[in-house]
């Protein structure tokens, strides 16, 4: 008979499931494109983070498959005893000449660049100026800090001002730290105001790009090149390997001295087995398509203006979107998750958002367009939310 001791989750769970925002993940049956197969149906893809189309690129897949026959399936071992591989080195050299930024580190995640970078760096006697959307990387890492936590309103740059302000004492350090393109509104961060006032204050600046990078700005080099920002003045740029990369991991850009600190303190890096080298090559080879076919950024941006006009033209809130991501709020959550199921019902994919990824009431579905949705694509998905959004009385 099994134990009573976490039978506390199984009621909760249920309670979940009454709400009708028990997460249930759909299973893909292919590999990651614009039209896909989930669970035995094929559908339009609004839901992946590819969204340059790499991660089944033809030059990634040999990449990888090259790699994987030439050194192995996996390292064998943590970065810092012997698990760091010349593909390692080579990318972190490329992601370094990418960002503009003196050296780069592999995480296995960006989640764990972030939470590891953040908690490596700073101390309870520090603080941390963070943005109220930033990801929840970002405020992991601040929690494992211990440094002392504030929060500025959503790209309030002039309430960051304040607080970096209010909470100068000497000998203490101080984070400004934001998204650059926040995940689930799509909106980019006021970065030109937020590094101005970092320098004033003589702050730690530091970006999350995940969102960005391969996105935003000449070649898809980020929100810095976005805004024509020199690299030099954010001292920390993040990124993400899984999303315009296609493939898997994190990175951190930024000084030499930084990178060599968080060899010996960054506890993701310290104490994880690092990626396989098919993984390492593949990102080596995805940044090749990205220099050898920027139309596929051109793509992206044709797209997402396309799909975007529709939305509005048909009535829908995407909030403050100005990037592929295009949510669209529904508010309560169920309405959200009928309006998901009914959108699948339809040939659409895209699941539905809800607290406590979002706030109560701004419950949505998040659309993501891509370099490889074709207009018929786009055109026959917003017709799918026009008959939805009628239906569930949204427009």
């Amino acid at each position: 008979m099994a134990r009573a001791s976490l039978d506390y989750l199984r009621q909760q769970l249920e309670e979940l499931e009454r709400a009708g925002t028990a997460l249930h993940p759909r299973v893909l049956e292919l590999h990651q494109a614009a039209r896909t197969r989930f669970d035995g149906r094929d559908v339009i893809n609004l839901a992946s983070n590819n969204y340059l189309g790499l991660a089944a690129h033809p030059r990634l897949k040999a990449a990888a498959a090259e790699a994987s026959m030439e050194y192995g399936a996996g390292s064998g071992a943590v970065r810092t005893i012997a698990g760091t591989m010349t593909l390692h080195r080579e990318l972190e050299r490329r992601f370094a000449e990418f960002k503009g930024a003196e050296d780069a580190l592999m995480f296995q995640s960006g989640f764990t660049a972030n939470s590891g970078t953040v908690a490596a760096i700073l101390s309870k006697e520090d603080v941390i100026v963070s943005d109220q959307l930033n990801h929840a990387s970002i405020i992991d890492g601040a929690r494992l800090s211990r440094a002392e936590i504030q929060v500025f309103p959503h790209k309030d740059w002039a309430a960051a001002d304040r607080l970096l302000d209010e909470t100068k004492d000497r000998g203490r350090r101080q984070l400004l730290i934001t998204d650059g393109v926040f995940s689930m509104d799509g909106d980019i961060a006021p970065l030109p105001d937020l590094v101005q006032i970092a320098e004033k204050h003589q702050a730690i600046m530091m970006i999350d790009d995940a969102h960005a990078s391969g996105v935003l700005g000449p070649g898809g080099k980020g929100t810095v090149a976005h805004f024509g920002l020199d690299p030099s003045r954010v001292d920390i740029q993040v990124g993400t390997l899984s999303k315009a990369i296609g493939v898997l991991g994190g990175f951190i850009a930024g000084p030499s001295h930084l990178i060599q600190w968080l060899v010996n303190r960054g506890r993701p890096f310290l104490f994880s087995t690092s990626a396989p080298p098919g993984v390492a090559a593949a990102c080596i080879a995805a940044l090749d398509v990205i220099r050898d076919e920027p139309e596929r950024i051109d793509r992206l941006w044709t797209n997402t203006a396309l799909f975007k006009a529709g939305l509005h033209d048909r009535g829908f809130d995407t909030g403050m979107s100005e990037t592929p991501i295009s949510p669209v709020i529904a508010g309560e959550e169920t309405k959200a998750v009928e309006l998901s199921h009914l959108l699948w019902e339809e040939g659409v994919f895209t699941p539905a958002i809800v607290f406590p990824t979002v706030a109560r009431g701004q419950a949505r579905v998040r659309t993501i367009v891509t370099a490889d949705h074709t207009e018929e694509d786009l055109r026959e998905a917003l017709e799918a939310f026009e008959k939805v959004g009628r239906k569930l009385g949204l427009i």
